[in-house]
């Protein structure tokens, strides 16, 4: 493995840096989630091409919206599993290798129920958001780990806003070399299938699991054989559930809905709805940090207490955006109103990872996978709202922002208390934890 190896977790996070075996492998595990994300979502901003062409109807587009976020459920809780035992550095190769088999052969589904089932099985590549933040939690200390994650978490979203803008002029690139609309999505998909495979040689040449070394060379994973279940009764993980179902959970829920609405309540053609879908997921690039950021910050001062309150605010305010967002009347109104609502739903979205890694520090993994489920979760029943022949997607808009808002209350009155060390266990290092 090239490059020093140092065996502290960093307490600064030199983002422009790619020294050290920390920042070479938070650069690499955040560009990992990235393709990740745009494989997941790179159908999405083609849908209108793919309903045409396979002639789906609205039930039948619920039901791949559905699909494609519920297999992460699973996905999520065996990934960080996974990273407990094989090490995040393992399991993400593997997770690449598997979920690029999918991503290069949906472009072989003739009808509904294949491109469903094709659907189904990209979605487990959304485990990767557990790698990622997994991954991060092992390389840095206490004080910035909310921010390493949120910013690390948030460029890795950016994916789903790079795919919306860029596979609508992949797909166009592909349509001017000659080959038919129904032809052209399918080897669109080609392009994410290869970053997968290239991201998955980066992970295993220049990774290592810990600031020390990978689990076998360490001992990591023999200390932690066995994964403490028990945590899973403490309700404040469940509060974390719900409040990311509603804030990730709405996130890939737009990424699936964002190009189609666009579409058909505001007449846009498929390149320029792309690109407005795109801009949501663009916010990535510093919303999610900011979460992060003044969630550390806010901890410090405040303890995990103030880290609570932070959270139950900025889902306020994504709520009361969703809500103006389906009152919309005017194309202006709709993308300030987006805009507005996307900055505080990824400032949760860093919000909320800048609260897990603090309440059992030797179930991260667990805790984590579980946490993200709960965001598929979201985006799973979501889907169902946006299936409805009966419920437009504005009426679906509307009773999500009411949903949000009920959560941000349930949030708000859980008590996040550390009530013991919030370490990340590297072999031979002092205990690094936060204080209230």
């Amino acid at each position: 493995m090239p490059g020093t190896v140092h065996q502290n977790p960093l307490t600064t996070l030199p983002v422009f840096s790619a020294r050290g075996v920390q920042m070479r492998t938070f650069h690499i595990t955040w560009l990992m989630f990235f393709v990740c994300f745009f494989g997941w979502f790179g159908l999405a901003p083609l849908m209108p091409t793919i309903r045409a062409d396979l002639g789906l109807n609205k039930n039948q587009i619920g039901n791949i919206i559905i699909a494609s976020v519920s297999s992460t459920i699973i996905a999520r809780l065996i990934i960080g599993r996974l990273c407990d035992t094989w090490g995040p550095r393992k399991t993400a190769v593997r997770l690449l290798l598997v979920g690029a088999v999918p991503v290069f052969l949906v472009g072989l589904a003739k009808d509904y129920h294949t491109f469903l089932l094709f659907r189904l099985a990209i979605g487990v590549i959304g485990a990767s958001f557990v790698i990622t933040q997994f991954h991060t939690s092992m390389m840095f200390a206490a004080n910035i780990k909310g921010t390493a994650n949120a910013v690390a978490g948030g460029w890795g979203n950016l994916g789903g806003g790079v795919t919306n803008m860029v596979m609508p002029l992949i797909f166009a690139a592909i349509v001017g070399m000659g080959y038919a609309p129904e032809k052209a999505w399918r080897y669109a998909m080609i392009v994410p299938g290869v970053m997968m495979l290239i991201v998955a040689f980066l992970y295993a040449r220049y990774t290592k699991d810990t600031p020390a070394g990978n689990f076998e060379e360490t001992g990591y994973s023999k200390v932690k054989s066995k994964t403490d279940w028990r945590v899973l009764a403490d309700w404040r993980i469940w509060a974390l559930v719900m409040a990311y179902a509603m804030c990730f959970g709405m996130e890939i829920t737009f990424d699936n809905v964002a190009a189609l609405h666009f579409t058909d309540t505001f007449h846009l053609p498929q390149q320029q709805a792309g690109f407005w879908a795109g801009v949501f997921g663009f916010m990535n690039l510093f919303a999610r940090a900011l979460g992060g950021i003044v969630s550390d910050k806010v901890g410090l001062r405040f303890g995990m207490r103030g880290k609570g309150v932070l959270l139950a605010i900025v889902l306020l305010l994504e709520g009361l955006g969703l809500l103006l967002f389906a009152q919309a009347g005017t194309f202006i109104l709709a993308i300030t109103s987006m805009l507005f609502f996307a900055l505080f739903l990824k400032m949760a979205n860093g919000a909320t990872y800048g609260i897990v890694p603090f309440l059992h520090n030797n179930n991260i993994g667990l805790i984590s996978g579980v946490v993200g489920a709960g965001g598929n979760l979201g985006g799973m029943l979501f889907g169902f709202l946006f299936k409805s022949t009966t419920i437009t997607y504005i009426q679906a808009f509307s009773y999500i922002g009411c949903m949000v808002i009920a959560v941000s209350a349930i949030v708000l009155i859980t008590r996040f208390k550390v009530k013991e060390s919030t370490e990340v266990f590297v072999p031979g290092e002092a205990a690094l934890a936060i204080s209230e």
